[in-house]
């Protein structure tokens, strides 16, 4: 019977020091690290029209788009992870030095099939439970449709939905919108 190695438990100095030199990307949950797959044209096309449309919409603001490059750090009560978002605001910024942030208001995941399952699962269930996180989005790649997590003022989230060139998501969180028709400019989507 072959035995089954165990990963190696990685440190959170260790893993963000490795992090600065890596030319991979990875995530950190509670001590075990995952190599991040690359992402198609498609999605870093949406990636970037949603920071260049927050980027507009927050110029000269208090909060401040992200990009993939920074990872978001949750601690729970046993553990923490860091996962590398497609985009984020942050209104409390964590100091220029760092690598990471840990009050995004706002977090941004463009869906792909092969990240849908653990986007959509482990790393919404993450996510919710940031205390600064006041809307969560999952942006489809085959479609303009996006699934929207809003924080409720008596707790929760509720779940909306906006789909179609001429929806337009409100985020008066950050006094911001994303209309779809500039989401997914330059997007086609297969018939």
């Amino acid at each position: 019977m072959t035995a089954v190695k165990k990963p190696r438990f990685v440190t959170i100095e260790e893993y963000l020091a490795g992090e600065e030199t890596s030319d991979v990307k990875h995530e950190y949950l509670g001590g075990t690290v995952h190599a991040m797959a690359g992402a198609t044209n498609q999605h870093n096309s949406i990636a970037v029209n949603s920071l260049g449309i927050l980027y507009g919409q927050l110029r000269g603001k208090s909060c401040r788009p992200f990009n993939s490059d920074t990872k978001i750090r949750i601690e729970f009560f046993d553990h923490t992870c860091f996962y590398y978002p497609d985009a984020m605001v942050v209104c409390l910024q964590n100091p220029d030095t760092d690598h990471f942030q840990d009050r995004p208001v706002v977090i941004i995941e463009v869906l792909s099939e092969s990240t849908r399952r653990t986007d959509l699962k482990e790393k919404r269930d993450a996510y919710l439970t940031i205390p600064s996180l006041k809307v969560l989005l999952f942006v489809e790649t085959d479609s303009p449709s996006v699934l929207v997590y809003r924080r409720r003022s008596g707790g929760g989230f509720a779940t909306e939905e906006f789909e179609g060139p001429d929806a337009i998501i409100p985020l008066p969180e950050i006094e911001a919108g994303l209309p779809l028709a500039e989401l997914y400019d330059r997007v086609e989507f297969a018939d």
